[in-house]
Order: C-alpha cells, then structure tokens, then sequence
C-alpha cells in the first residue's frame, strides 16, 4: 500500500487543502493529513478544532487518516509507513520555500519522497494566513472552505 503524508497547520483547513488532498488520493492508496503543532505558536483553532473540522469532512472517506504531531515531518511520516510528503504550491514564493524543505526533508530522510503538487489556479489566492484575516475583520469566508464547512462551527466548540 502507497501512503503519503500531507503535513501542515491546516488553520484552518481550505479549499486548496482539500483540492491537493483530492490529487494525492489519484496517487496514493492512503494519505495521512498530519496536523503540526507549533507550541511557539498560538493557534486560530485548537489543534482538536483542526482535527475535528477535518476528519468530519473526509468521514466516508476510508483512504484519509487524520493524526496531530509535534516532531519533524519526516519521523511522522516514518511512522505512519509513508513512502512521501504531499507538499502544495500555489506561487514561485510556495515553490522555493518548498524546494529547500524537500531538500532538507531528503538529506534527513532519504527513503521518503517530497511531492510538490501545484494548488489549481482558481484556489491560488486561499491561503489560512488569509481566511484568519477575514474572519478577525468579520468578513464571509465560505467560499474559501470546503464545501459544507461552517468555520464559525469549529471555532465555538
């Protein structure tokens, strides 16, 4: 079985998250979305918030496994038996950034692969650093999130 690991903050999760997640599954039998958490770094939504927003949106999907992990992304991905990071990329700023991690990733790691998949073009803009901002100025953000997905519903609980 071909795992891959799609690790990031996920905070919140997106439409481009979940347009790269559907790529993976055309390549992968499993793909694990790891939650990092950034204890130096204080969260829109809860790590539980994360995890629970995701796993209800993949709940009929057998293929996606949701885990929160607090070490290097390569020991997680080890862990899990995957055989690559699933690393997305909206812009040449994603790409470079991405290059050296896949490079430090492949130095440390050299059995696991980075794949870099390019987020599509329509979904480019949608970044979490964004949908934050919006939601801090009580601006709509529905059509940046998963189908179905109600931020507002995560962030009280």
């Amino acid at each position: 079985m071909k795992v891959a690991i799609f690790p990031g903050s996920f905070d919140p999760f997106t439409r481009g998250h979940e347009a790269i997640v559907a790529q993976a599954l055309t390549m992968f039998d499993k793909v694990v979305i790891a939650i990092g958490e950034n204890i130096a770094k204080r969260g829109f939504l809860s790590i539980e918030q994360r995890a629970k927003l995701i796993r209800e949106l993949y709940a009929k999907e057998s293929r996606i496994e949701v885990k929160c992990y607090n070490s290097l992304t390569g020991e997680c991905a080890q862990e899990v038996g995957a055989c690559a990071i699933i690393r997305g990329v909206r812009n040449t700023i994603d790409f470079e950034y991405e290059k050296n991690m896949a490079q430090v990733n492949s130095r440390l790691f050299p059995q696991i692969a980075t794949v870099l998949l390019l987020t599509p073009a329509e979904l480019s803009d949608i970044s979490s650093s964004t949908i934050r901002e919006l939601v801090t100025f009580k601006k709509d953000v529905l059509e940046m999130m998963p189908r179905g997905v109600k931020l507002e519903e995560y962030m009280t609980k």
